[in-house]
Order: structure tokens, then sequence, then C-alpha cells
């Protein structure tokens, strides 16, 4: 499978530009049984090692923007989003979004009608302690909720090919569905430069039932953080 082609940057110009800021990358070993019932029967769930991996990523959202609106009318809010990785008939690795939520209404309401993406609207907060990041979101339609207080680490470096960092990290694919058809989003951005990450008394959270895996491995099997990227969006497209 081509992992490298899907990181260049597509031609033409952006439909949007982001930054995303203080990232925190869970991952927990999932039976593949488990995750088939829950992503589109044409999407194959990807896996390292054979292992199939659902993740969790909560963070800061700045600087949003479609390309035509001036930068001094871009929105700040928290995400956290919840997923799994697949690929397309061999190609194509991405990343299919069980659920995301945000703390910005009319984000959620433009990426449900614009991407088809399953956001929620939420309470969300981030803090600082020195350089500890306490961050907490609940979900204001059923109070699915998510805790966490981590330490960035040890900066690892630009994620390489081959290594886990880039299998989790180094996604520039998201799908979609809308009424039975498969729609396709890209991304672009540098490489993260990933961390090392210390949780603090672990990980609450009932998001991941909330999205129906009901079975997930008890600890984290890779924890990592990130300080940021500039991102470049560029819609979707049915596949």
């Amino acid at each position: 499978m081509d992992r490298i082609a899907p990181t260049r940057r597509p031609e033409g110009p952006n439909a949007g530009t982001q930054s995303w800021r203080e990232l925190l990358f869970v991952h927990w070993e999932v039976p593949e049984e488990l995750l088939r019932p829950l992503v589109p029967a044409r999407l194959s769930i990807d896996t390292w090692d054979g292992r199939a991996m659902v993740g969790m990523v909560p963070f800061a959202m700045r600087n949003i923007r479609p390309r035509w609106l001036p930068r001094v009318l871009a929105q700040d809010f928290l995400e956290t989003n919840l997923r799994t990785y697949v690929h397309l008939d061999g190609e194509e690795p991405g990343v299919w979004f069980f659920s995301l939520e945000a703390s910005s209404w009319s984000a959620v309401m433009a990426a449900r009608l614009g991407w088809s993406l399953p956001y929620h609207h939420a309470r969300m907060s981030m803090r600082h302690e020195g350089e500890r990041i306490d961050y907490e979101t609940v979900r204001r339609s059923d109070g699915a909720r998510m805790v966490a207080s981590w330490t960035p680490g040890a900066v690892l470096g630009a994620s390489t090919p081959g290594t886990v960092e880039f299998w989790l990290l180094e996604r520039y694919v998201l799908y979609s569905e809308r009424r039975g058809r498969l729609y396709r989003g890209r991304v672009h951005h540098p490489a993260y430069r990933a961390r090392e990450a210390e949780l603090h008394l672990g990980m609450e959270e009932t998001l991941t039932r909330a999205a129906g895996v009901s079975e997930r491995s008890a600890e984290p099997v890779f924890v990592h953080a990130c300080d940021g990227v500039d991102v470049e969006m560029f819609g979707i497209v049915e596949v």
C-alpha cells in the first residue's frame, strides 16, 4: 500500500485553513471483528502489525476559516475526535470518524452539512498548569464525556515511514458517508513532530461505548502528544 502519496499536497487552491494545537493521541487495541459493523462495507480496516486501533484525539482548533473568509473572522474552538483507520481497496489509507465533539455550535452544523461528519456539540474546557494540560468534554445531547490530563514529554521528531507514529498520525484522507454514498476528503500539513506524553490518572471516557465500540484494551497501547500543525483543507468528493 502506498502510504506516501497521500502525504503530498493536492493540486489547486485549498477550501480553507486551520491550525491544530496541543494535541493528545491516545490509542487502544480493539478486536477487528467488533469494528467491522461500525465502518462502511466498502472500507477495509487498516491494521498495525495485525492489530486494529481506535484513537481519541483531544486538541485545540485555531484560526478556522474557509478560503474566502478574512483572517480576522476566523474561529477558535476545542475538538475531540474518536476514530479508527481504514483504506479503500488497498489504497488511500485514511480515517473513519465514529464521533467528533466541538465546543462551537456553528462549527458542528457546518461540518455536519458540508462534510457529513458525525459532530456533536459539547461543553469543553482546556486548562494549563505549568506544562500539564487538563481537558474535559461533555456532550450536550447525551452526556458522553472524556476527561484527561497529560504532560507532553520528549520530542520524537517528525514521523517517518515505517514507524508506528507515521502509521497512527500521518493520515491525510478522511471518509464520510451520506445517504449510503461514500465520500473522501483530503487535508495537508507538515509531518507531525510527535512527542512522548504522560497521562495522569489514565483517561476517563464514555465516548467509545457511545459510539458502539463495546470492547477495547484496558490501557492505551500508544500515547503521543504534538504541539501542533498548520493545515489546509480540500473539501470532499464522492468516491
